[in-house]
Order: C-alpha cells, then structure tokens, then sequence
C-alpha cells in the first residue's frame, strides 16, 4: 500500500474528493494527508478527515500566508492538533520564489511551527522554496533549542538543504517533479537518500508526474512517483510502497 503524504483535498468539491478516493484504492493507494495553509480553514480539513476513514490531516500557515492569518502562536498551533485526525504540522517555511508575505513574517511564522513540531512531538511539513540556506540556518537553530520532527516537502531544494535536513533527522518527500525529464538534479539526490527517510506525495491538484504532467494531480497519481523512486533505489514498486508506508508511519506516529 501507498500512501499520498501531501496533498489539498480542500482544492476539490465532495463528489471529486469521493471519486479520486475510488480511484487511489484502484491504484493501490491506502491513504492520504491532506494539508493546511491556513489555520482559519482548519476545520475544514478536519471535516474533511473526519468524513473519510483513510484521509488525515495537519494545521498550519502556508509562507504565501504568513502575516495575512495573523501570527500564530506555538502553543495555538500545538492546541488544534489535539484532534484525532490531526497528525502533523504545516505547511510552514518559506519562499522566496514568489515572497507573497514578507520574508521577516515568513520566517517568524516558520520558527512558530517548529516550536509548535517541539512541543508536540509531530512532523512538520517543510515548504522551501529559494530559501534553502535560511531554511538550513533556521532548522539548526530550532532543532538546537529540542529535537522535532519534520520532512521537507515536495523536494525540489539543493544537495546541501537535503544534507542538511538528513543530519537533522529530517525525512525527505518526493513529488511528481521526480519524474520531470529536466529533473536529473533530483533523481541524483533522490538516489543518495537513505531509504529509511523517503515519502512520496502529490501536493495535488499540482504537480502532476509524467504521464500526467500538465493536468490537474490527484492522490493516486504517487504510484507514478514511486515507481520512479524505486528504479532509482533498484528495488521493486512494491518494495518501495512497502518501505515508505513504513517510514510514514514512523514519522507520522498519530496514524501508525
């Protein structure tokens, strides 16, 4: 069994969210975690977990967000995961690509959330876009104040970020740009990645992998992103399903 670890099941309508499940058990995929970008919507997300016995979800402020949802505390954030199907945090970090908020809210914003990931002992899902060595530089920092859980998101960041998160005890999430033919850069690092710190995810309705590159992503489609994968690790799709729901359910310790 696969499982989806990152996507925006809020992006679609109930009768689309039904279907693409249908679709995801056809494909092998067993689960989903749906994420937050705005902690004003979290109770959506939650309604949409509690609705769907295979889907869970975070809460959390996307970087584009940060300062238009206010300025979350550490012990805000940590309160909305006492719900059941609440297993992580985020997304947070940052991006510099499109620096939609401030960079200074961007990153007090992200220091939040690693405290909220500190006091709960939850990942938090890591949003690094353009940023990697002020990511690297806040990660250390945070993680020298308590350890916390956490993955980088969508990987798309520099061998150096990957290092430096694996030296941290970070945990390293693939998207479809794994199967992007001008992705070699990633493949090489995806390759390098011990096999016990590898997820797969859609970050649908973006993303999408060949073959389905240019058309809106769904949950299922990370079979296609772990086939990829698991030739780059020269081991069998199954092997790699097998082996990142494994490492899911290590990370993500609420859905084990």
């Amino acid at each position: 069994m696969l499982i989806d670890t990152h996507c925006h099941l809020d992006y679609f309508t109930s009768d689309e969210i039904t279907d693409m499940l249908a679709r995801c058990a056809e494909a092998g995929v067993g689960e989903v975690v749906t994420i937050n970008t705005r902690l004003s919507q979290a109770a959506q997300l939650r309604d949409i977990a509690d609705n769907h016995p295979n889907v869970w979800c975070t809460v959390g402020v996307h970087p584009h967000q940060a300062g238009e949802e206010g300025m979350p505390t550490p012990e805000e954030i940590a309160a909305l995961t006492e719900f059941p199907k609440v297993i992580g945090i985020g997304e947070s970090g940052l991006d510099y690509f499109y620096d939609k908020a401030p960079r200074d809210d961007q990153k007090a914003n992200f220091r939040a959330h690693c405290a909220a990931a500190r006091i709960t002992q939850l990942p938090l899902c890591i949003h690094a876009r353009d940023a990697d060595d002020d990511i690297a530089e806040i990660l250390r920092d945070e993680s020298g104040q308590g350890a916390f859980p956490f993955l980088l998101h969508c990987f798309s960041s520099t061998r150096a970020l990957a290092e430096a998160a694996l030296e941290l005890g970070g945990y390293i999430s693939l998207s479809g740009i794994l199967t992007f033919p001008k992705s070699q850069d990633i493949r090489d690092i995806a390759r390098d990645v011990p096999k016990e710190r590898l997820l797969v995810e859609t970050d649908s309705p973006y993303l999408a992998p060949v073959p389905y590159r240019g058309k809106r992503n769904e949950p299922s489609y990370v079979a296609n992103t772990a086939r990829v994968l698991a030739e780059l690790h020269g081991i069998s799709p199954e092997a790699m399903a097998e082996l990142t729901t494994a490492n899911f359910r290590r990370l993500y310790r609420k859905a084990a």
